[in-house]
C-alpha cells in the first residue's frame, strides 16, 4: 500500500469520491487553485474542474448554507471550513438546517454534506488556531461527528462520510496531518511513512461511522480518547509502564459505547483525555457513560484530562496541552486510588 500523511489521506478520499460520483462537489476558501491553506485539496480543480472544485467568498455561513442547498437539490457537498476556530457563523445553517431537514421533512429530504475542519492546537497558533469545538456538535441532534486520529482512518471515514446521507463534520487534528504527534513537543516527529497507520490503500474503501478502535491492549486501566489525544494517551502508558488499554473514539456521534463498556468492565478504572476545554467537554458525556454503565465495575473514580478552562494560550501552549506527563499523572492516580 502508499505511504500517505494524513494530508494526502484526506485528498486521496475527495479524489476518490469525486471520481466515483459526479455529484460530489468541494468548495470553500482557498481550495481551488491555491489547494486549500493545508494543501489538503491540491489538484482537484485541474483534475475535475472548476464546477467541481471552486474557491468560494470568505463566508462560512454562505458556504455551509450554499451546501445544503445544493445537498436538497441532489449534489454531495465536501466543504472545508479553513480552521474549526472559523467555524461560528455558520453554526445556526448547520444546527437549525442541516441537522433538522430530515426531521422536518418526515424523511422526504436528507442533507448529505461533509464540513471538513482542521481542529486542535500544538501548532503555536495561538488562541483563533487552535480550538477544539467538536462538543458544540455532539449536542446537536441529526449531526454525526468524526475526529481520525491517522491517515489510513482518516481516508476510510472521509469516503463514508461522503457517501453517508445525513451532514457529517469531520474534524481533522492539524497537528497530525504530517506525523502521529505523541506530545513530546521537545523531540522530533516520526512521519506517516514510518508509521504502520501510515500505509493506505490507493482506492476506495470505507471505515463504519460509529465504531471504535482498541489501539492498545491491557487490563490495568482503559483510557478513551480521540484525535491526537490518542498518541499522547499511547506515550504517557508506555512511559509510566502501566498496562493501560486505549480506545481511539474515531467516531464522537454515533459513540461506539459498547467497546468503553466492554473495557472498563475489564479494567475497572477509567481515564478520559481530550485536548478541548474541560469544562462541559465531551469527555463529561463519556464519564457520565461510564458511571451509568460501569459504576459497580468501577474501583477508582474516573478522571478526565483536558485543556484548561481558558481561551488557548500561545505562550503556554505545552501547559495547556493535555502531554504524556499530564495523563501519566492522572494514569498514576486512578491506579493509586
Amino acid at each position: 500500500m502508499t505511504r500517505m500523511t494524513m494530508i494526502e489521506a484526506v485528498r486521496s478520499a475527495m479524489d476518490v469520491s469525486m471520481a466515483r460520483d459526479d455529484n460530489v462537489v468541494v468548495f470553500g476558501e482557498d481550495v481551488g487553485y491555491f489547494g486549500g491553506v493545508f494543501r489538503s485539496t491540491q489538484g482537484l480543480q485541474a483534475k475535475y474542474g472548476r464546477t467541481r472544485c471552486f474557491d468560494t467568498p470568505i463566508s462560512e455561513s454562505g458556504i455551509v448554507g450554499t451546501a445544503i442547498g445544493m445537498a436538497a437539490y441532489g449534489l454531495k457537498p465536501c466543504v472545508e471550513i479553513q480552521f474549526a476556530d472559523y467555524m461560528y457563523p455558520a453554526y445556526d445553517q448547520l444546527t437549525q438546517e442541516a441537522a433538522r431537514i430530515r426531521y422536518r421533512s418526515n424523511g422526504d429530504f436528507t442533507c448529505p454534506i461533509v464540513v471538513r475542519m482542521p481542529t486542535g492546537g500544538g501548532i503555536f497558533g495561538g488562541q483563533t488556531h487552535s480550538q477544539s469545538p467538536e462538543a458544540l456538535f455532539t449536542h446537536v441532534c441529526g449531526l454525526k461527528v468524526i475526529v481520525p486520529s491517522n491517515p489510513y482512518d482518516a481516508k476510510g471515514l472521509l469516503i463514508a462520510a461522503i457517501e453517508d446521507p445525513d451532514p457529517v463534520m469531520f474534524l481533522e487534528p492539524k497537528r497530525l496531518y504530517n506525523g502521529p504527534f505523541d506530545g513530546h513537543h521537545e523531540r522530533p516527529v516520526t512521519p506517516w511513512s514510518k508509521h504502520d497507520l501510515g500505509e493506505v490503500p490507493d482506492g476506495h474503501y470505507t471505515i463504519p461511522i460509529g465504531k471504535a478502535e482498541v489501539r492498545r491492549a491491557g487490563s490495568a486501566v482503559t483510557v478513551v480518547a480521540y484525535g491526537t489525544m490518542v498518541h499522547v494517551a499511547l506515550a504517557a502508558a508506555e512511559d509510566a509502564g502501566i498496562d493501560a488499554e486505549v480506545i481511539d473514539l474515531r467516531s464522537l456521534l454515533p459513540l461506539d459505547l459498547d467497546t468503553i463498556v466492554q473495557s472498563v468492565s475489564k479494567t475497572g478504572r477509567c481515564v478520559v483525555v481530550h485536548e478541548a476545554t474541560l469544562t462541559s467537554g465531551f469527555g463529561a458525556e463519556v464519564v457520565a457513560l461510564v458511571q451509568e454503565h460501569c459504576f459497580y465495575h468501577l474501583e477508582a473514580p474516573v478522571v478526565r484530562v483536558a485543556g484548561w478552562d481558558t481561551p488557548y494560550p500561545h505562550a503556554q501552549e505545552w501547559d495547556y496541552f493535555p502531554g504524556p506527563g499530564r495523563v501519566g499523572r492522572a494514569l498514576a492516580e486512578v491506579m493509586e486510588a
